[in-house]
């Protein structure tokens, strides 16, 4: 009898052991990250920096999340755990996961033309949800910044002719291919689907949707979304978010669009965002598109964007240096958020320093 208790105690105990972990108000904590490696993560995340010119590499958080608890977690002042960073374009991966509840919701098929939601896309009426999610729309888009800001239809979209309403100016813009048959990289694209979303869910529940559907199940309080002057939220730029609170889109992701018990996005959903789109020639970006998020994949025999990090990872990218990294199997998220306006940032390195600076995996 008592050897028979003890083997159930032991049951469960294994079992209870492993348990999942979520955060609720607060991540749990795991054991933290030390030694050499974690000093030569730190060594490139965090080196000393002239503020005054603005080169090299300078990181605002940086935070690591081990099987649903924080392993490694650091700030540079002025940001700090509770400081809603500005997302810039992983605002765009942000929006596919809102859609991501419509789409569970039955709101859209990624089939429909955009123009049944927003009608201003009439003019482009073979343009469908899907071609939006991949930035495949067609649409003549300029997507330079800094370098050639005359040229730039993303500058003229958010700050001259387009910043009032941006979907407009976007849906206004002449074509280059017919849609779903090339890639082109568009901060336009991504404020098209806000603008469809607001249009399939009517103004009054779209203005409180992204945090009803997604940022409240989530646990996300701190979130900040700007909109333009016809209130429609900027999904390429404008999310603010802490590392911590962002950090739980990418467990979601992690697990299959799945919070606790609950299957909050669809996992065919998920699988959509993480499949390759299939017109993408290597090369085109850093990295592979999906349907909204950037994936570490081998195609038409090119090597995989980053050689360090495994082939299942997945990404959201931002503006200077701004990056929620998913690894699956390794169970692994990681937050970075920075400003780094030189371009000497690597994304891949930074993979690679914090894989090495975290014990691998002791199989059950």
């Amino acid at each position: 009898m008592v050897k028979g208790l003890f083997c159930v105690a032991l049951l469960l105990f294994t079992l209870a052991s492993r348990a999942e972990s979520w955060p609720t108000k607060e991540w749990p904590q795991g054991p933290q990250l030390s030694g050499p490696a974690v000093l030569a993560l730190e060594n490139y995340a965090f080196p000393a920096r002239d503020d005054v010119t603005r080169q090299g590499i300078r990181t605002d958080a940086l935070l690591v999340i081990r099987d649903g608890q924080v392993i490694y977690e650091r700030y540079a002042a002025p940001t700090t755990a509770t400081t809603a960073h500005l997302t810039w374009s992983i605002s765009k991966s942000v929006m596919a996961t809102v859609l991501g509840v419509a789409f569970g919701e039955s709101r859209f098929t990624l089939k429909d033309p955009v123009a049944r939601f927003y009608p201003p896309m009439k003019q482009h009426p073979s343009v469908t949800m899907a071609d939006l999610l991949h930035w495949a729309s067609g649409l003549d888009w300029q997507e330079s910044y800094e370098f050639a800001p005359l040229k730039s239809s993303v500058v003229a979209m958010l700050y001259t002719r387009g910043r009032g309403d941006m979907a407009d100016f976007v849906a206004d813009t002449g074509t280059f291919s017919a849609p779903g048959q090339a890639f082109r990289y568009s901060s336009g694209d991504s404020n098209l689907l806000s603008a469809a979303l607001k249009g399939m869910l009517g103004h009054k529940a779209y203005v409180d949707y992204p945090w009803t559907a997604l940022f409240e199940p989530l646990g996300i309080r701190n979130a900040t979304w700007e909109a333009d002057a016809s209130e429609t939220f900027v999904a390429s730029s404008y999310v603010y978010l802490t590392a911590r609170d962002l950090a739980r889109i990418g467990l979601l992701m992690a697990r299959g669009g799945r919070w606790g018990e609950r299957q909050l996005v669809p996992k065919d959903w998920v699988d959509f965002n993480l499949q390759p789109f299939d017109q993408y020639t290597p090369g085109e970006d850093e990295a592979v598109p999906g349907g909204h998020w950037w994936l570490n994949r081998e195609v038409q025999g090119a090597a995989r964007p980053w050689p360090d990090a495994p082939a299942d990872t997945f990404a959201a990218r931002g503006h200077w240096g701004q990056a929620l990294y998913v690894m699956p199997g390794e169970k692994l998220v990681v937050v970075r958020y920075g400003d780094d306006r030189d371009d000497s940032y690597r994304h891949n390195e930074l993979l690679k320093r914090v894989l090495a600076a975290v014990p691998q995996q002791v199989q059950p």
